[in-house]
């Protein structure tokens, strides 16, 4: 494999990479809205020559590239989250800037520089003749992971029968490659009260205040939660409160939370909600403890109903994939970091729901996710489209 010309063709494509990258961040595409940012990445698919290019029925993005018996995948989500507050940014998030070395913009690093890189990866193969009988590449724009993440894929895989050998996820990974992630769920606790006059509260059963003492063990709990050597520790954070009231001079009739749980490994959806339903005071108040479900429909119209369970998953050191990775990035790169991310990606579905196995490497990193005057770096997505290209040549030499 000539890693030298890989190399010298990805830096080749570093402006049309970055023009590309700032014309999806350009489009806002929350979850459910992606419409026409999924609508460019086809547009780019066919303009580099892509042999298929498409949407299907939930709105993903799907190009194939190859005609070989091996399917491999590279998966980028195309939503994002909102702005949040404006004032916080130093730039119009969907204007962006552009420097020398730099793109910003809200998507820039989450992660929206994935499938641009995937992409060119993949012309990188076409130009260069390394695409062979032996495999089939295939890259995503997937929707709604923001959302609900894996839930893109559980269609895929359930419903139209896609199954590749393993998938690349394109999430950001500070230049590193990740091997797994804790997975996580979202939990609700509900407990009830019973409202009264708010000038003689004791007639009635405050139920914000049964949630007070709730919330105490909760936060407790987090701290006794099971800790992997690889992953690292499960927590839970409470990252929502509702209550219900006849005014704001009654008592409270009923309370309730949402927890951001992340799992370790060894934990499940299980564990975690008799963790939870065990709490003295949750027992004491009769809170109801359960998982909440996800059915929003995507921008096309389709609802998939799943739970709100997110399986954590690793694969191993010596998997072919993650050994193809490494020896794609050494050849051009010098040796790499291989480690994990901290927040959840589609590979819940394909590799924690479904077994395929996943390796992460991406543009970008994972302290932009979410953060005003979120940007990425021209050279990460230069490095990530010559590792993608090099990446399947690699993994056949390692099925040998």
């Amino acid at each position: 494999m000539d890693f030298a010309a890989i190399k010298k063709a990805a830096e080749g494509y570093e402006a049309d990479m970055t023009r590309f990258l700032r014309d999806l961040i350009r489009l806002p595409g929350e979850s459910c809205g992606e419409k026409e940012v999924a609508a460019r990445i086809v547009e780019e698919m066919k303009k580099v020559g892509f042999d298929e290019a498409g949407i299907d029925a939930m709105g993903n993005a799907v190009g194939y590239m190859g005609n070989g018996k091996t399917l491999i995948a590279y998966d980028g989500h195309i939503d994002t989250v909102g702005v949040g507050n404006k004032a916080n940014w130093k730039f119009d998030p969907y204007e962006g800037y552009e420097t020398a070395t730099e793109i910003g913009g809200r998507g820039a690093s989450d992660q929206l520089g994935g499938p641009v890189a995937a992409v060119y990866g993949a012309k990188i193969m076409k130009d260069l003749g390394l695409l062979n009988d032996k495999f089939r590449v295939m890259v995503t724009g997937t929707v709604q992971e923001e959302d609900c993440d894996g839930l893109c894929w559980e269609y895929m895989i359930k419903e139209l029968k896609i199954k590749p050998e393993f998938v690349v996820i394109t999430e950001p990974t500070d230049g590193n490659i990740y091997r797994g992630q804790r997975g996580r769920m979202e939990i609700r606790v509900e407990v009830k009260g019973i409202s009264c006059h708010g000038s003689a509260p004791e007639r009635g059963d405050n139920a914000i205040f049964k949630m007070g003492e709730i919330l105490a063990e909760v936060k407790a709990l987090n701290k006794k939660l099971k800790k992997d050597k690889f992953l690292g520790k499960g927590t839970l954070t409470v990252s929502q409160i509702y209550f219900t009231s006849p005014s704001r001079c009654a008592v409270a009739d009923m309370c309730a939370i949402s927890i951001d749980r992340r799992l370790t490994m060894g934990e499940t959806y299980k564990s975690a909600l008799k963790e939870i339903a065990e709490l003295p005071k949750v027992k004491k108040y009769k809170a109801k403890v359960s998982m909440y479900k996800y059915d929003l429909p995507s921008y096309t119209g389709v609802v998939y109903p799943i739970d709100c369970y997110f399986p954590t998953w690793v694969i191993p050191e010596d998997a072919k994939a993650t050994k193809a990775m490494v020896k794609a990035y050494e050849g051009m790169y010098g040796k790499p970091k291989v480690d994990k991310w901290t927040f959840s990606t589609n590979g819940v579905s394909i590799m924690g729901r479904n077994k395929i196995p996943c390796i992460g490497f991406g543009p970008g990193k994972e302290a932009q996710a979410h953060a005003p005057n979120e940007k990425t770096w021209k050279k990460d997505l230069v490095r990530c489209a010559a590792v993608y290209a090099a990446l399947p040549g690699m993994y056949t030499k390692e099925k040998k």
